[in-house]
This record gives structure tokens, sequence and C-alpha cells, in this order.
């Protein structure tokens, strides 16, 4: 069942970047990190409406970690740590599920001392084991364990976000 078309992921992430905006106007630069494939995509997609808004630099990068397992690999930040001390950072990803890949991916940034950190996502699922609290979600949903959300975004066509 599709519950996001690709007009509505659009409106999503305009309203989005603007709730991210309003609460760091103040910020001289502000740090986007996407998790993994999709939710890079989604921060790139992100990002690109944020650069229409801001004033200040919004930087993209990346966070590589493996979802089954969060601790059988190092987990990667595109950018050195110590270029993210004292910055605020925007973690991040497409869905946030159980929270545990955005808890691990946050694990790195524990290491420094960041201004702050907050958490976006496209579709917040409302059942988490772990805590996390998401900032700014595009769409919240309360699925059953056994419904799995997948989201779709191309470069090119439609991109869509659907309840299995």
């Amino acid at each position: 069942m599709q519950i996001l078309n690709h007009r509505q992921i659009e409106q999503k992430i305009r309203r989005l970047a603007i709730e991210i905006m309003e609460h760091n106007t103040a910020e001289k630069e502000l740090i986007v990190a996407g998790i993994n494939r999709n939710g890079m995509r989604f921060a790139e997609l992100l990002v690109a409406e944020l650069r229409r808004l801001a004033k200040a630099p919004i930087n993209l990068t990346n966070i590589q970690i493996n979802p089954a397992n969060p601790l059988a690999t190092p987990i990667t930040i595109g950018m050195p740590l110590a270029d993210l001390a004292g910055k605020p950072i925007l973690v991040v990803d497409d869905v946030a599920n159980t929270g545990r890949t955005l808890f691990y991916a946050c694990k790195p940034l524990l290491d420094i001392l960041p201004k702050q950190i907050e958490i976006a996502v496209l579709v917040d699922r409302t059942h988490k084991n772990f805590p996390i609290k998401v900032n700014y979600y595009g769409l919240s949903l309360a699925t059953t364990m056994r419904e799995h959300i997948e989201v779709e975004l191309p470069s090119e066509g439609e991109r869509s976000a659907y309840l299995r």
C-alpha cells in the first residue's frame, strides 16, 4: 500500500527544510549526515532544499553502518570527526524503524563534542526499541512489527513510500 507519492514526498521535504531552518536560524553552519544509501539520498534531497533557504553553509556527509549488525564493522563518517566538533549535526535516514540504526549511527559522534545532534527522517515508525527521539519527520506512522516500510528515492523518476 502506497503511503506517500512523489508529490507528497516533495511537500514533506519542503516542510521539513523550513522546520529545520526555523530551529537552526542562528547557526553559522549545519552538518547534514545521511545514513547509508537511502538515508544519504534523502539527505541530498533535503540539503538541496535547505540550501535554498539557508544563509549559512549546509555541509553534507555520509555515515556508513551495517544495519543488520552495527558492531560487526566500523561505523564510518565521510568527514573527519574533528571537523564536526562544536557544530550542529542533523543525522538523516529515510525510515526510523526500531531506532537501532540511528542509535548506532550517532555512536561515533559521542567521541567528539558537537553543539547538538538532531534526527530527521521521512517516515517515523512510532515503536522504538532504542532511546532515539526523531526531531523532524515527514510522516509518523503506527505499524505492527510485521509491517515494513519501503522508501524509493530514485534520482530520476517517481519517488514513493510503501507499507508492506
